[in-house]
């Protein structure tokens, strides 16, 4: 989680990018904290073309993407995960396409977590269930989808096999790091999508938010490297006194622009439950809320 830039640029957003030879990119007018300037939107081919989530509930993005490309060439429509920034558009843009939509699965069914759970599209099924490492292919293109769980169970990066490109939805993200929220969200499962990644040979990440990640491989060992001080920081503090998410994040975010501390409480929250699991930490049993219950070292770990 890093400090919000508070002036983000104004973007032309019926502007359509040429990023290689074969991928264009389009933004949706939904600038916010949680999203920088917008959901990036990804179209790939030539003849025949793949969408990479087609983004939020806004009819003049959809129309910027179909005029980006020739409609009826628009095959496939391909879904990193199901938060209401990315998904949604999906089925906007399958009725004026016909094109399938693919990703992993559904939102998970009786999810009950935070506020948060607002931020997913509930409604959104896929025509086709991806398994990690099926291939989708193109006229033109091939692309893999590898299962990465731990932003949301759900979550899918896609690589673009022919250039070497990875498409890494919130998973890796180019401007601030990836927040994980309980319960559907893991960060041990976080953690080791990241090292999953780190098996592949990509010369190229581009995010669905933020700009594209040259080196990648020294990218991802700095994620896994903030997220074990992260632990190291809550165990310091944990070992001088009982603390509550409530007292821990002014001491952890003091740079963090305020506006991201309630996203930032869950993605702590995540990590506190997996030091718990590791029986590291200890937390009160009782019914008191997460940011409000108390947690402390576990002294006979």
């Amino acid at each position: 989680m890093q400090k919000l830039r508070k002036n983000l640029f104004s973007l032309d957003y019926s502007k359509v990018e040429n990023i290689s030879f074969l991928v264009k990119k389009v933004i949706a007018p939904n600038p916010s904290p949680f999203t920088l300037h917008g959901t990036g939107t990804f179209i790939i081919g030539k003849e025949q073309v793949c969408v990479i989530d087609p983004g939020p509930l806004i009819e003049s993005h959809v129309d910027n993407i179909i005029k980006a490309v020739d409609r009826n060439i628009i095959s496939h429509i391909l879904i990193t995960h199901t938060h209401a920034d990315h998904s949604p558009a999906a089925n906007i843009l399958k009725k004026k396409t016909g094109a399938k939509t693919y990703a992993f699965d559904s939102y998970p069914k009786g999810i009950k977590g935070s506020n948060f759970e607002e931020a997913h599209d509930k409604d959104f099924i896929p025509d086709v269930k991806l398994r990690d490492n099926e291939i989708i292919k193109g006229k033109g293109w091939t692309i893999k989808a590898i299962h990465t769980p731990g932003h949301t169970s759900n979550h899918l990066c896609f690589s673009l096999e022919e250039e070497k490109i990875l498409f890494t939805g919130d998973h890796v993200m180019g401007w601030a790091t990836t927040v994980v929220v309980p319960p559907d969200g893991n960060m041990d499962d976080y953690i080791s999508s990241l090292k999953k990644l780190l098996k592949n040979n990509f010369k190229l990440y581009f995010p669905t938010h933020g700009s594209p990640i040259k080196n990648p491989e020294k990218y991802v060992r700095g994620l896994i490297a903030h997220r074990k001080m992260r632990e190291v920081q809550i165990l310091d503090e944990l070992k001088k006194n009982s603390l509550s998410i409530n007292q821990m994040i002014p001491k952890f975010y003091s740079t963090t622009d305020k506006r991201l501390w309630p996203a930032a409480s869950m993605s702590l929250l995540a990590t506190l439950i997996s030091l718990e699991k590791k029986r590291k930490i200890v937390s009160e049993k009782n019914h008191l809320k997460d940011n409000e219950k108390t947690w402390k070292y576990n002294t006979l770990y």
